[in-house]
Protein backbone atom coordinates (compact mmCIF):
# COMPACT_ATOMS: atom_id res chain seq x y z
CA UNK A 1 0.00 0.00 0.00
CA UNK A 2 2.81 2.37 0.88
CA UNK A 3 4.51 1.65 -2.43
CA UNK A 4 1.32 2.33 -4.38
CA UNK A 5 0.71 5.55 -2.42
CA UNK A 6 4.28 6.73 -3.00
CA UNK A 7 4.07 5.87 -6.69
CA UNK A 8 0.82 7.82 -7.12
CA UNK A 9 2.26 10.89 -5.41
CA UNK A 10 5.39 10.67 -7.54
CA UNK A 11 3.28 10.60 -10.69
CA UNK A 12 1.34 13.66 -9.49
CA UNK A 13 4.59 15.52 -8.83
CA UNK A 14 5.94 14.67 -12.28
CA UNK A 15 2.70 15.77 -13.97
CA UNK A 16 2.73 19.03 -11.96
CA UNK A 17 6.30 19.79 -12.96
CA UNK A 18 5.55 19.06 -16.61
CA UNK A 19 2.58 21.40 -16.54
CA UNK A 20 4.71 24.07 -14.85
CA UNK A 21 7.41 23.82 -17.51
CA UNK A 22 4.78 23.96 -20.27
CA UNK A 23 3.30 27.09 -18.71
CA UNK A 24 6.70 28.76 -18.45
CA UNK A 25 7.45 27.95 -22.08
CA UNK A 26 4.13 29.49 -23.14
CA UNK A 27 4.42 32.50 -20.88
CA UNK A 28 3.85 35.72 -22.82
CA UNK A 29 6.60 38.34 -22.61
CA UNK A 30 5.54 41.99 -22.76
CA UNK A 31 8.15 44.56 -23.75
CA UNK A 32 6.82 47.32 -21.50
CA UNK A 33 8.61 50.55 -22.41
CA UNK A 34 10.71 48.86 -25.11
CA UNK A 35 11.28 51.16 -28.08
CA UNK A 36 13.32 48.91 -30.34
CA UNK A 37 11.47 46.81 -32.91
CA UNK A 38 14.54 44.63 -33.35
CA UNK A 39 14.74 43.88 -29.62
CA UNK A 40 11.00 43.16 -29.49
CA UNK A 41 11.15 40.65 -32.33
CA UNK A 42 14.41 38.95 -31.47
CA UNK A 43 13.52 38.83 -27.78
CA UNK A 44 10.21 37.06 -28.40
CA UNK A 45 8.12 39.83 -26.88
CA UNK A 46 4.42 40.17 -27.62
CA UNK A 47 4.06 42.48 -30.61
CA UNK A 48 0.82 43.89 -31.97
CA UNK A 49 1.25 43.94 -35.74
CA UNK A 50 0.99 47.49 -37.05
CA UNK A 51 3.04 46.94 -40.16
CA UNK A 52 0.01 47.28 -42.43
CA UNK A 53 0.32 51.03 -41.82
CA UNK A 54 3.73 50.94 -43.49
CA UNK A 55 2.16 49.96 -46.79
CA UNK A 56 -0.24 52.90 -46.62
CA UNK A 57 2.61 55.26 -45.75
CA UNK A 58 4.95 54.25 -48.57
CA UNK A 59 2.17 54.25 -51.17
CA UNK A 60 0.46 57.53 -50.37
CA UNK A 61 2.99 60.22 -49.56
CA UNK A 62 6.46 61.49 -48.77
CA UNK A 63 5.99 63.60 -45.62
CA UNK A 64 4.29 62.50 -42.41
CA UNK A 65 3.85 63.83 -38.90
CA UNK A 66 2.55 61.64 -36.08
CA UNK A 67 1.43 63.73 -33.11
CA UNK A 68 0.54 61.71 -30.03
CA UNK A 69 1.14 61.89 -26.24
CA UNK A 70 4.26 60.36 -24.76
CA UNK A 71 4.29 56.60 -24.15
CA UNK A 72 2.02 56.09 -27.15
CA UNK A 73 4.36 53.83 -29.13
CA UNK A 74 5.72 56.50 -31.51
CA UNK A 75 9.37 55.55 -30.98
CA UNK A 76 8.62 51.85 -31.51
CA UNK A 77 6.86 52.61 -34.79
CA UNK A 78 9.81 54.72 -35.98
CA UNK A 79 12.11 51.84 -35.09
CA UNK A 80 9.85 49.55 -37.13
CA UNK A 81 10.13 51.88 -40.13
CA UNK A 82 13.90 51.96 -39.73
CA UNK A 83 14.17 48.17 -39.79
CA UNK A 84 11.80 48.00 -42.75
CA UNK A 85 13.83 50.41 -44.89
CA UNK A 86 17.08 48.74 -43.83
CA UNK A 87 15.61 45.57 -45.37
CA UNK A 88 15.74 43.48 -42.19
CA UNK A 89 13.15 41.13 -43.61
CA UNK A 90 13.71 38.35 -41.07
CA UNK A 91 12.31 40.59 -38.32
CA UNK A 92 8.98 40.81 -40.19
CA UNK A 93 8.39 37.08 -40.48
CA UNK A 94 4.74 36.32 -39.81
CA UNK A 95 3.75 39.99 -39.94
CA UNK A 96 1.72 41.81 -42.58
CA UNK A 97 4.83 43.48 -44.05
CA UNK A 98 6.24 40.09 -45.04
CA UNK A 99 3.41 39.64 -47.56
CA UNK A 100 3.78 43.09 -49.10
CA UNK A 101 4.78 43.56 -52.72
CA UNK A 102 8.12 45.10 -51.79
CA UNK A 103 11.63 44.59 -53.17
CA UNK A 104 13.32 44.87 -49.75
CA UNK A 105 16.09 47.16 -50.90
CA UNK A 106 18.34 48.75 -48.30
CA UNK A 107 17.76 52.49 -48.11
CA UNK A 108 19.99 54.98 -46.34
CA UNK A 109 18.16 55.82 -43.10
CA UNK A 110 18.93 58.97 -41.11
CA UNK A 111 17.48 58.65 -37.60
CA UNK A 112 17.42 61.73 -35.37
CA UNK A 113 16.33 61.20 -31.76
CA UNK A 114 15.65 64.51 -30.00
CA UNK A 115 14.05 62.78 -27.06
CA UNK A 116 17.46 62.36 -25.47
CA UNK A 117 19.71 65.13 -24.22
CA UNK A 118 19.29 68.28 -22.20
CA UNK A 119 17.80 71.47 -23.62
CA UNK A 120 18.47 74.23 -21.11
CA UNK A 121 21.32 76.20 -22.70
CA UNK A 122 21.59 77.94 -26.10
CA UNK A 123 24.25 75.53 -27.35
CA UNK A 124 22.54 72.28 -26.30
CA UNK A 125 20.38 71.92 -29.41
CA UNK A 126 23.15 72.67 -31.92
CA UNK A 127 25.45 70.27 -30.10
CA UNK A 128 22.84 67.54 -30.36
CA UNK A 129 22.24 68.16 -34.07
CA UNK A 130 25.94 68.36 -34.91
CA UNK A 131 26.67 65.21 -32.92
CA UNK A 132 24.11 63.28 -34.94
CA UNK A 133 25.35 64.77 -38.21
CA UNK A 134 28.88 63.65 -37.34
CA UNK A 135 27.66 60.08 -36.89
CA UNK A 136 25.96 60.16 -40.29
CA UNK A 137 29.05 61.63 -41.95
CA UNK A 138 31.23 58.93 -40.40
CA UNK A 139 28.83 56.18 -41.48
CA UNK A 140 28.73 57.32 -45.10
CA UNK A 141 32.29 58.60 -45.39
CA UNK A 142 31.41 62.25 -45.85
CA UNK A 143 33.74 65.10 -45.02
CA UNK A 144 32.37 67.78 -42.70
CA UNK A 145 31.99 71.01 -44.66
CA UNK A 146 30.34 73.44 -42.23
CA UNK A 147 29.60 74.02 -38.54
CA UNK A 148 26.04 75.17 -39.14
CA UNK A 149 23.64 72.20 -38.67
CA UNK A 150 21.28 73.29 -41.44
CA UNK A 151 24.03 73.76 -44.01
CA UNK A 152 25.63 70.48 -42.96
CA UNK A 153 22.37 68.59 -43.38
CA UNK A 154 21.75 70.03 -46.84
CA UNK A 155 25.21 68.94 -47.97
CA UNK A 156 25.01 65.52 -46.28
CA UNK A 157 21.67 64.64 -47.85
CA UNK A 158 22.97 65.33 -51.34
CA UNK A 159 26.25 63.48 -50.77
CA UNK A 160 24.57 60.42 -49.23
CA UNK A 161 22.25 60.24 -52.22
CA UNK A 162 25.19 60.52 -54.62
CA UNK A 163 27.18 57.87 -52.76
CA UNK A 164 24.41 55.31 -52.39
CA UNK A 165 22.30 56.00 -55.47
CA UNK A 166 19.26 55.59 -53.22
CA UNK A 167 16.74 58.09 -51.96
CA UNK A 168 17.01 58.75 -48.24
CA UNK A 169 14.61 57.97 -45.40
CA UNK A 170 14.62 60.56 -42.59
CA UNK A 171 13.06 59.67 -39.24
CA UNK A 172 12.84 62.24 -36.45
CA UNK A 173 11.70 61.16 -32.99
CA UNK A 174 10.18 63.89 -30.78
CA UNK A 175 10.94 66.68 -33.23
CA UNK A 176 9.48 69.22 -30.78
CA UNK A 177 11.19 68.14 -27.54
CA UNK A 178 13.58 71.15 -27.45
CA UNK A 179 10.62 73.52 -27.85
CA UNK A 180 8.39 71.79 -25.31
CA UNK A 181 11.23 71.93 -22.79
CA UNK A 182 11.68 75.68 -23.22
CA UNK A 183 8.10 76.92 -23.19
CA UNK A 184 8.84 78.77 -19.94
CA UNK A 185 11.91 80.45 -21.46
CA UNK A 186 10.75 82.63 -24.41
CA UNK A 187 14.23 83.72 -25.44
CA UNK A 188 15.65 80.20 -25.58
CA UNK A 189 12.44 78.92 -27.16
CA UNK A 190 12.77 81.42 -30.02
CA UNK A 191 16.44 80.56 -30.50
CA UNK A 192 15.61 76.85 -30.73
CA UNK A 193 12.67 77.54 -33.02
CA UNK A 194 14.88 79.36 -35.52
CA UNK A 195 17.51 76.61 -35.41
CA UNK A 196 14.94 73.86 -35.99
CA UNK A 197 13.13 75.86 -38.68
CA UNK A 198 16.35 76.18 -40.66
CA UNK A 199 17.23 72.52 -40.08
CA UNK A 200 13.82 71.12 -41.01
CA UNK A 201 13.53 73.36 -44.08
CA UNK A 202 15.97 70.99 -45.78
CA UNK A 203 13.29 68.31 -45.82
CA UNK A 204 11.38 70.26 -48.46
CA UNK A 205 14.27 71.80 -50.36
CA UNK A 206 15.93 68.38 -50.69
CA UNK A 207 12.74 66.55 -51.73
CA UNK A 208 14.32 65.11 -54.88
CA UNK A 209 16.77 63.13 -52.73
CA UNK A 210 14.26 61.84 -50.17
CA UNK A 211 12.10 58.69 -50.14
CA UNK A 212 10.28 59.41 -46.87
CA UNK A 213 10.29 61.94 -44.03
CA UNK A 214 8.49 60.86 -40.88
CA UNK A 215 8.40 63.01 -37.73
CA UNK A 216 6.85 62.31 -34.35
CA UNK A 217 6.06 64.67 -31.50
CA UNK A 218 3.50 65.71 -28.93
CA UNK A 219 2.66 69.14 -30.33
CA UNK A 220 2.36 70.88 -33.66
CA UNK A 221 4.44 74.06 -33.81
CA UNK A 222 4.09 76.49 -36.70
CA UNK A 223 6.88 78.14 -38.68
CA UNK A 224 9.23 75.15 -38.49
CA UNK A 225 9.59 74.42 -42.17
Amino acid sequence: VFIIYFHCNLVKIIVFLQEKVFYMEKEVRYGVGEQSFEVMREGGFKYVDKTSFIEKIIRKGQYYFLGRPRRFGKSLFLSTLKCFFLAKKDLFKGLYAESMDWEWKTYPVLYLDLNVGEYSEPWHLENRLNSTLSLWEEEYGIEKKNDDPSIRLEYDIRRIYEKTGMKIVILVDEYDKPLVNTLDNPQLFESYRKTLAAFYSNFKSSAEYLRLVFLTGVSRFGHLS
